[in-house]
């Protein structure tokens, strides 16, 4: 409304020719230059359920999404277990696969132990260790065992073990 043109008004507010434009042409057109509503359709979960949504996935993080959809379904908001997985992530909170660590049963805590007993028996009947896929599985035995020599299996390995029968 000045008469300025778009060069002096960029030069003066230190923005770019482009800016200064895109700003007039907003403001000729809606009459404002703050940020309009997108188009497109609004999202299912009203801020209230995606606060609630964030606070039950903070306070346990082993909740499912089929969960956290139930929970929502008790305040009436209707949404896939999918949108409940993207809402979260936008908000930082992604879900993770955990490191899968067996629980070591008896059977697990012995098979070491058995191993060695059926090699000390093989080595007591063959008076050596037979090579290949045995050998390297003996190399938490003994080391690295020689190339040109059979290992015999010493009474060592049942002193150093804390799972002794």
């Amino acid at each position: 409304q000045s008469g300025k043109g778009y060069k002096a008004i960029s030069k003066a507010l230190g923005l770019q020719r482009t800016t200064v434009r895109a700003i007039i042409h907003k403001w000729q057109k809606h009459g404002t230059v703050v940020n309009l509503p997108r188009s497109g359709r609004p999202t299912k979960i009203t801020p209230r359920a995606q606060r609630q949504l964030i606070q039950e996935a903070t306070k346990d993080p082993r909740t499912t999404s089929k969960e956290l959809q139930a929970s929502l379904a008790s305040i009436k908001v209707s949404v896939h277990d999918s949108t409940i997985r993207k809402r979260l992530g936008k908000n930082g909170l992604h879900g993770r696969f955990p490191r899968r660590k067996p629980l070591l049963s008896k059977k697990n805590i012995m098979a070491p132990l058995n191993f060695a007993k059926n090699i000390s028996m093989i080595a007591k009947t063959f008076g050596k260790i037979p090579c290949g896929p045995t050998r390297q599985k003996l190399n938490f035995l003994e080391g690295a065992c020689p190339v040109t020599s059979g290992v015999k299996v010493t009474q060592h390995f049942r002193k150093r073990t804390s799972y002794q029968q």
